[in-house]
């Protein structure tokens, strides 16, 4: 049996539901009514190579906020329930991602302890009509949630969408590697003998 979930969450806000199969092939049908978001978690799934299947419907005639950070938190419960036990995994992992100027960096930590570290300035409000916040916003979610340590840092950049989707696209891959089964790693890779 794969490395699977399927997470369901449903509030006054935001209804949604995410399927994640963390040994995919990068297929992903994601349809959140955030355009520029679901281009980001596009990106996210096909370059950490996961199948990726999102359904949100969310209060956007207030903002994409709750939207936002809700998938956040759907995700990264996903992400905690397929990985199980985690034994056998990397752990750690860290990728520097160029997008044109925009050079991004991600480490991660499959910790147990769900934080996000974020250094990525973006010079503009907005993004079409995404609102640059909601990125810190999204990975919080996702870290606290997976219970993961992810720092996120920009290294260069000028072009808010290049630097958002280096951001996503790094994030991405540094889980897709601290996720990967290392065939020289038995049991749970800690010290304490669990994460």
């Amino acid at each position: 049996m794969g490395r699977t979930a399927t997470v369901t969450r449903k509030t006054g806000e935001t209804d949604i539901t995410i399927t994640l199969e963390l040994d995919g092939t990068g297929t992903v049908d994601v349809r959140t009514g955030v355009g520029f978001f679901d281009h980001m978690l596009d990106a996210f799934g096909r370059h950490g190579l996961f199948d990726l299947t999102v359904r949100a419907e969310g209060d956007t005639w207030v903002d994409d906020h709750h939207t936002v950070e809700d998938v956040g938190i759907v995700l990264g419960q996903a992400f905690r329930e397929a990985l199980g036990a985690k034994e056998g995994i990397r752990r750690f992992a860290d990728v520097a991602i160029p997008m044109d100027e925009a050079l991004v960096m991600a480490a991660i930590d499959i910790s147990g302890r769900g934080e996000c570290f974020w250094d990525v300035p973006i010079g503009v409000e907005k993004v079409g009509s995404f609102d640059t916040q909601l990125g810190h916003e999204f990975f919080a979610g996702l870290a606290r949630d997976a219970g993961v340590t992810l720092h996120l840092r920009e290294l260069a950049g000028e072009n808010g969408h290049h630097i958002l989707e280096a951001a996503f696209k790094a994030a991405g891959r540094a889980l897709r590697l601290a996720c990967e089964p290392d065939p020289r790693v038995v049991g749970v890779p800690s010290t304490k003998g669990s994460l």
